[in-house]
């Protein structure tokens, strides 16, 4: 058994924001539709597949996604708070990105199981679709800020269904970054 391959791409997964992504290269619709088919394999409990997507591929699409989040910042922010620099960001980064995925959950209409179970196989899947742009090299990064969450009527979802975030995603050219993490010996004890 060599453990080595999959270890060291776990390990190799990074957040790789749209401010470092080569600004109007597509992802390929064939690439895209491989991380959804992974996604889709993901573990699920009761085979609920709870996970739903909307792929904002299209330059159009992106373009309105951009301009909802701009929007929702500004309406949404005290005057006080308010940044341009943020709002500026927020209409940018889907056009920065190679394509962007709402990540919705849909939830089991008997509720058979509970809903935090949903929860966990959609971010399951999400793993699956991050993996595959590591893998890919395809930098990606999954953001949910309040837009985000309270999107609902934008993204036209269903009673039942919400929105866990935005996944973005693109090409970037920068060196590898190196992860941080504490040991596993902290954050376990063996019984």
């Amino acid at each position: 058994m060599n453990l080595n391959r999959i270890s060291e791409l776990i390990r190799r997964r990074r957040a790789v924001f749209p401010k470092v992504y080569l600004a109007g290269k597509p992802v390929e619709r064939a690439l895209i539709e491989q991380l959804l088919e992974n996604a889709n394999w993901a573990p699920t409990h009761k085979l609920t597949e709870p996970w739903r997507f909307q792929v904002f591929h299209s330059e159009e699409s992106r373009r309105r996604l951009g301009e909802y989040l701009a929007e929702y910042y500004r309406k949404n922010t005290p005057e006080a708070l308010f940044s341009e620099e943020k709002w500026k960001k927020s209409g940018e980064n889907p056009l920065r990105s190679g394509a962007v995925i709402a990540i919705v959950l849909h939830r089991d209409p008997l509720e058979s199981i509970p809903e935090f179970e949903e929860i966990a196989a959609v971010a399951m899947a999400v793993q699956n679709m991050w993996l595959t742009c590591t893998e890919a090299g395809l930098g990606c990064y999954w953001s949910t800020p309040k837009a985000a969450l309270e999107a609902d009527a934008f993204l036209g979802l269903s009673p039942g269904e919400r929105c866990l975030g935005f996944f973005y995603m693109g090409w970037y050219d920068m060196p590898e970054i190196p992860g941080k993490r504490k040991p596993v010996s902290d954050k376990t004890r063996w019984l």
